[in-house]
């Protein structure tokens, strides 16, 4: 059985953070769970169904005290884990360094 070829461009790293989300019906609350980024996207765990190409707002609270980090992209892939939990994955439109740059930050200072 032949793996499959990754398709990143950049490395993922575990980001475990509390995240609210919205997307262009509703404003979800903080059952979001952030479980990992890299520079073009990030996957979450939820207890809402998302499907591909809804376009999602992410407040990932982060504990360095600048306020919440924004992240803005739309649902490439969703799978359901269990009966209530979604694994979803969100693409960036566009990479920002600075902003990977401040959370692959504080989940070193995290590990």
């Amino acid at each position: 059985m032949q793996k499959s070829e990754e398709r990143r461009t950049y490395e993922r790293f575990s980001a475990r953070f509390p995240v609210k989300f919205k997307d262009d019906r509703n404003d979800y609350g903080t059952d979001v769970f952030l479980r990992d980024a890299s520079a073009e996207g990030v996957r979450v765990l939820t207890k809402e169904r998302f499907f591909l190409g809804d376009r999602l707002s992410l407040e990932v609270e982060l504990p360095d005290g600048q306020g919440p980090m924004v992240l803005n992209g739309r649902v490439v892939w969703s799978k359901l884990l269990n009966l209530s939990l979604w694994d979803t994955g969100i693409q960036f439109p566009e990479v920002n360094f600075f902003k990977m740059q401040r959370l692959f930050k504080l989940t070193q200072e995290i590990a």
